[in-house]
């Protein structure tokens, strides 16, 4: 399951988000950069602080890409003591001999690789593997140019998956952040990453420079199941088990149903059985409506609602995946990746190929799901394989 990471700059915000349940409690400071340092007598504070609670990192700062320089700083950063150390990697030529020169350090700390959305094309194809030769615990992508977005205006939801899955698959630590927001939270729960880390989400007014606000924080904690040790949840939330498709809440069950769509949401689709349709993309135009289990009678926040944005991210990523013969196979993935979702009980979804002639032209599928049996899964799932009563 995944963990919360929250950055703090001092005793007296780690205290807020410790009581707010954060997993990991990280040392920056956000006036100085992405990864602005804050100074070891304030990590060494809260440290004492935790005294092994939970787990503490520190960002070194933004530094030059000097083998040496990132070498001294970071054996400075682990005298400290400390559960990870976060290290920022821009693309550069002396990309490789900083790696290298850290492989020491990382024989007895847990180094944790920071790379940039923003210049994501300019890093090596074999990044994974060199951070992985070189004893690195976790590889995280963050933004570097806070004032550009956050870190789905740079990078697509299927190619945060991709990056998740690749560093997991090395051995790695996945992590994600760059100024998140609330809806992104479920987009990216998605693909599993290890941890997700935040700032100006835990600030009022989303400012991360911001002294940390006690309830954002709690906004954004409750958007991810909390975790023990064991991997299993903390507290039956039933809320939030339930907005995670667990179960109804055990006062509100029997609410029905709602609908969410997406309408006359066109994307450039490599489809078509003919040999002149292959080597070239058509607009396909998909309409699709999911029937969705209520969980409240008062929706508050995203805990109780199925966003739409889940709809469209897995339309984008089947569509990357390459060619499709025909559309009746596109609209059956379409509709078995909605019906991933616990809470959605119905499915229906048209996949119009529209540039075949002068109207268009396609089809129209429904799919439902056994939402009773689902539901036993789940909960069995999430309380350990042991059945409910």
């Amino acid at each position: 399951m995944t963990k919360m990471l929250a950055s703090v700059q001092n005793r007296q915000e780690a205290e807020i988000v410790f009581e707010s349940g954060a997993d990991i409690i990280d040392m920056k400071d956000p006036g100085n950069g992405a990864l602005g340092a804050v100074d070891l007598s304030k990590v060494l504070e809260v440290k004492g602080f935790l005294s092994g609670r939970r787990p503490i990192s520190a960002a070194c700062g933004d530094l030059p890409m000097h083998p040496e320089t990132i070498r001294r700083t970071v054996k400075e950063f682990a005298a400290a003591g400390l559960d990870y150390i976060k290290i920022g990697l821009f693309p550069s030529g002396q990309f490789d001999a900083c790696v290298t020169a850290l492989r020491p350090l990382a024989l007895h700390n847990k180094l944790i690789a920071v790379v940039f959305a923003d210049n994501w094309s300019d890093y090596g194809e074999n990044l994974f593997e060199t951070l992985a030769a070189s004893g690195f615990h976790g590889v995280m992508i963050d933004t570097a140019d806070k004032s550009k977005g956050r870190l789905l205006n740079h990078l697509s939801p299927d190619q945060i998956g991709k990056f998740i899955g690749n560093g997991q698959s090395n051995g790695l630590m996945v992590g994600v952040a760059g100024s998140l927001e609330a809806p992104d939270i479920s987009r990216l729960l998605t693909y599993d990453p290890d941890f997700m880390g935040f700032r100006g989400a835990l600030c009022a007014d989303l400012d991360r420079k911001a002294s940390i606000d006690a309830l954002a924080t709690v906004k954004i904690r409750g958007l991810i199941p909390e975790v023990l040790e064991q991997g299993m949840p903390a507290s039956v939330d039933y809320k939030l088990l339930a907005a995670r498709g667990y179960f109804p809440e055990p006062e509100e069950a029997g609410l029905g149903t709602d609908k969410i769509f997406v309408r006359d949401f066109v994307l450039p689709v490599h489809i078509g059985a003919y040999r002149f349709e292959h080597g070239k993309s058509q607009k396909v135009r998909f309409d699709v409506t999911a029937e969705v289990l209520r969980v409240t009678r008062n929706p508050e926040d995203m805990r109780h609602v199925v966003s739409y944005d889940l709809i469209m991210d897995g339309i984008r990523a089947i569509v990357a995946e390459g060619h499709v013969e025909l559309a009746e196979t596109l609209a059956e993935q379409v509709a078995a990746l909605v019906l991933r979702n616990p809470r959605v009980t119905r499915v229906s979804v048209r996949a119009e190929k529209l540039e075949i002639g002068p109207g268009g032209v396609g089809v129209e599928i429904e799919r439902t799901r056994d939402v009773k049996n689902s539901a036993k899964l789940r909960f069995a799932q999430v309380h350990g394989g042991r059945k409910s009563s």
